[in-house]
């Protein structure tokens, strides 16, 4: 049979977390009790005055188009925030409004980066990186994040991996999936290497940055120069618990602002206008609830980390952001997709292979502590059984 389908979309890869987790509720549906350490996503409902605030919106008419690029009021508050936190000068102009942020990893990298053009993204890393990468024609160079460097850059590496044909570097701070966090010094050696040219730009991934346990977040935008060479991703699912509102946005100079709104016009039209008003709530209300919920996740940190590190062939770092550890399992004596299943079918706890992130996740797991400390334990406590009876 004659395939109807484009060539491009056989370099289109995907999310492994959907399809365990699409494993764990064939399990669910036969009676097994499945933990799910598995998916990204906070635990935690949507804070009160958000979900208030998009109800009011509904009632007020909130229902119809909207720009593109965003309603006039969100633009204004994100373009607020990003200034204070990252110390640089924002207007409304510079920023789009998306449904969730995967549209800008999408846009940004439609928008700038040429068939046959470099593109430098983490390894492990997020995989829809690589995945669009290949699908715009470019060529994909990863930047191994290795445990030995706390899963930060190899500044020689890097240094030597930029070169003429490098359009783009795409960075993930705090990172998914080690939980790693790039220094001052990390990002300095980009900037240096970088220098005058115009030429490169950096898709900053900062949708973790208010979820970090010690020091502080770092931004490649608030360095001299840096700004109008980065595009700042980010969005309300992680620190507001929003993930199934689909809202993101990027931060980028006003040139390619107009391009990515383009975009949005030719693919979504806009992001739901009621779902933005509950964005500026979130912006300008209490961060209590999210404060609260990093503390919750500080403490789950520790027990999901002091527990893997009893377990006989796993040894685990603690991670410094985000909500996930990547534990090293090369002393169990099985590959991370082979012990993934294992865990699942034999101790009922769906986790995710290093390998779903890239070829440098070889030989450890993803473990997500968006759960409750309850289950953590007795996950851990189900882990150790069945890798004692092997």
């Amino acid at each position: 049979m004659v395939s109807i389908f484009a060539k491009r979309m056989e370099t289109l890869g995907t999310e492994t977390a959907f399809e365990v987790l699409a494993k764990a509720r064939a399990l669910e549906k036969q009676g097994k009790e499945v933990i799910h350490l598995e998916i990204g996503e906070p635990d935690f409902d949507t804070p009160k005055y958000i979900k208030e605030a998009a109800i009011k919106a509904l009632n007020d008419g909130y229902t119809h188009y909207v720009p593109s690029a965003g309603i006039p009021e969100l633009r204004e508050a994100i373009a607020e925030h990003i200034a204070k936190t990252r110390n640089i000068e924002v207007s409304p102009e510079e920023v789009v409004v998306t449904p969730g942020a995967k549209p800008i990893m999408f846009f940004a990298i439609l928008a700038c980066v040429n068939p046959g053009e470099e593109v430098l993204y983490p390894n492990p890393g997020f995989p829809i990186y690589e995945s669009l990468i290949n699908f715009v024609g470019a060529r994909a160079v990863p930047i191994p994040l290795l445990e030995k460097n706390d899963f930060r850059i190899d500044h020689e590496y890097v240094k030597k991996k930029i070169t003429k044909k490098t359009k783009m570097i795409i960075l993930n701070s705090p990172e998914n999936p080690t939980g790693g966090v790039l220094t001052k010094e990390d990002l300095k050696v980009i900037v240096d290497c970088i220098g005058d040219r115009d030429d490169v730009l950096v898709l900053s991934d900062e949708i973790y940055d208010r979820i970090i346990y010690e020091g502080k977040h770092e931004s490649i935008a608030s360095f001299p120069g840096m700004k109008e060479k980065t595009i700042i991703l980010n969005g309300f699912s992680k620190i507001y618990a929003m993930t199934g509102w689909r809202l993101g946005y990027g931060v980028m100079r006003k040139d390619l602002a107009q391009k990515v709104a383009q975009l949005m016009t030719n693919s979504n039209s806009c992001t739901s206008a009621f779902i933005q008003m509950a964005g500026v709530a979130a912006l300008k209300g209490s961060q209590k609830d999210s404060e609260r919920m990093v503390e919750e996740f500080k403490k789950r940190r520790e027990v999901i980390v002091s527990g893997l590190n009893k377990i006989k062939g796993i040894t685990c770092k603690k991670p410094r952001g985000a909500f996930y550890v990547f534990p090293n399992i090369t002393g169990t004596g099985m590959d991370c997709r082979k012990l993934g299943d294992y865990l699942l079918y034999e101790a009922g706890v769906a986790v995710l292979p290093g390998t779903s992130f890239g070829s440098y996740g070889e030989g450890y797991l993803r473990l997500s502590f968006a759960n409750s400390v309850e289950n953590i334990k007795k996950a851990l406590e189900r882990i150790s059984a069945v890798l004692e009876k092997r």
